[in-house]
């Protein structure tokens, strides 16, 4: 089968297509033929070695398609069942395994391209406004790249659960993306002060909450955002690495707290996993929550699919289909 993988660190070039072998599930694992794989920022930093991985390695790990073995024990599957998981042994090939306890089953009224799209950056919105910091009603949040893949599901999210949301994007072609999603300010961040902008949202007051992926180019505007102990969820590196900062600042600009959230810790055992995804399916089930699917590429085009993605041109979930 065909795969993509990584043999030395670097830009989309190094990235290159494999013929390898269809593999075979184990004691508790379900394989699943590739439909549709989510092109995510960690793809890029692992690509980049902004994270380390072992070579040659496979990309991904979102994917959505349908059972097409069992491994020994699974019960709670058969062959044909339509499936997702973001815990996929490599999802940038035609076929993968994935361990059935983390698969989940695509209720009806999900496409399978959807759960595709949703799965990833859904789960990251869920947990940032549920726990990272629980949203409710009379909350202020500042949502970085709001036309995004996160964003835009990360504004749907605190809509539902109460609160205002100004949001950031980076050319005018994408504010109504971001109003669309429920954005009741929008800041085009290249040519207006978007900390001024998040001010004025809230009376001079600052922002309870924000949530920059972005990174370096946000950081010093993003903490200067913040009302007294508001909170900077920092959750991707966009624009590079935020630099390194004395914790004194963070008392200087109002006793704030700053925290770098990853999913393995708010997914850390399967009924956390079944929980929040079965709100996201419900959500897009019931269309309380929008998914918006940027730009598909085939397998074998996975580096445009990484140039289109770090471009920030391509507003919604990035796909690549087998």
């Amino acid at each position: 089968m065909l795969a993509i993988r990584l043999h030395e660190i670097g830009g989309p070039e190094k990235m290159r297509a494999d013929e390898i072998a269809i593999p075979s599930p184990g004691p508790g694992q379900v394989r699943i033929r590739v439909a549709a794989a989510g092109v995510n920022f960690i793809d890029t930093y692992h690509r980049s070695g902004l994270y380390a991985v072992p070579l040659p390695f496979v990309f991904g790990n979102e994917v959505a398609g349908t059972v097409s073995a069992l491994g020994g024990g699974v019960t709670d599957f058969k062959i044909g069942d339509r499936v997702a998981t973001v815990r996929a042994a490599g999802a940038y090939v035609e076929e993968t395994l994935a361990p059935a306890e983390l698969t989940l089953k695509i209720p009806d009224g999900v496409s399978t391209e959807t759960a595709a799209a949703v799965l990833v950056q859904g789960l990251t919105a869920h947990f940032l406004a549920t726990d990272t910091f629980p949203l409710k009603p009379g909350h202020s949040a500042l949502v970085h790249a709001g036309a995004g893949g996160v964003g835009a599901l990360l504004i749907q999210i605190a809509r539902l659960r109460g609160a205002r949301v100004i949001a950031t994007v980076g050319s005018e072609a994408k504010v109504p993306l971001a109003r669309d999603a429920g954005a009741e300010a929008v800041c085009v961040y290249t040519r207006e002060n978007f900390t001024e902008a998040a001010r004025r949202f809230t009376d001079g007051r600052g922002v309870d909450v924000a949530y920059d992926a972005v990174g370096k180019e946000t950081f010093d505007g993003t903490i200067d955002s913040l009302c007294p102990r508001g909170m900077f969820v920092s959750f991707g590196n966009a624009s590079g690495p935020v630099p390194p900062f004395a914790p004194l600042l963070l008392a200087h600009k109002g006793s704030l707290f700053f925290t770098r959230p990853t999913m393995n810790h708010y997914l850390r055992t399967p009924a956390e996993l079944h929980a929040r995804a079965n709100d996201l399916f419900a959500w897009v089930a019931s269309a309380q929550l929008k998914v918006r699917i940027g730009a598909t590429f085939p397998l074998k085009s996975a580096a445009d699919a990484h140039r289109a993605l770090e471009g920030r041109g391509t507003p919604g979930k990035v796909l690549l289909v087998p």
